[in-house]
């Protein structure tokens, strides 16, 4: 069976920067699914995977245009640090979840001085060119009931 929109697709990856170092791997853990077509994985590795089949292993560089975007200075702001409430001891590189006319955004703290915090809402992996090892282990038809929530169910998938 052909990778294809509707098919939940089945797969081990191993992700790396253009130095070579290991950003995410499924290695020692379960393969990753997802609903293909559904828009559950970045743009440019589904594309990649359109067409394969189980046991095909494949190595796709991504742009950042296909991956998670480009760097946008827009999503860097400084705001005063009263406004983080409930965590103590603030830290570089911590990441916080607020609400944002996007909905739910994730920022990473990049900056702290005494009374302000700088927050990148920038995807952390923006900008970043990736290069995927994939190894697609099963593709199979989606349940109706995955077809109608937009992702996969059960191991690798979003409900446990």
């Amino acid at each position: 069976m052909q990778v294809a929109d509707d098919k939940v697709v089945i797969f081990h990856y191993t992700l790396t920067n253009d130095a070579g170092d290991v950003l995410d791997s499924s290695a020692d853990g379960d393969p990753l699914a997802y609903l293909h077509g559904a828009g559950n994985i970045i743009p440019g590795l589904e594309q990649a995977l359109s067409g394969k089949a189980a046991g095909d292993k494949l190595n796709v560089r991504i742009n950042p245009e296909d991956g998670y975007g480009t760097r946008q200075d827009e999503l860097i702001q400084e705001i005063p640090r009263e406004l983080i409430q409930g965590i103590e001891n603030l830290e570089i590189g911590m990441q916080l979840q607020a609400q944002s006319e996007h909905g739910m955004q994730v920022f990473t703290i990049i900056e702290l001085a005494d009374d302000t915090a700088t927050l990148d809402g920038n995807h952390p992996l923006a900008g970043v060119p990736l290069t995927f090892d994939v190894e697609i282990t099963e593709v199979r038809e989606a349940s109706d009931e995955e077809l109608a929530h937009g992702h996969v169910h059960g191991p690798g998938g979003h409900h446990h």
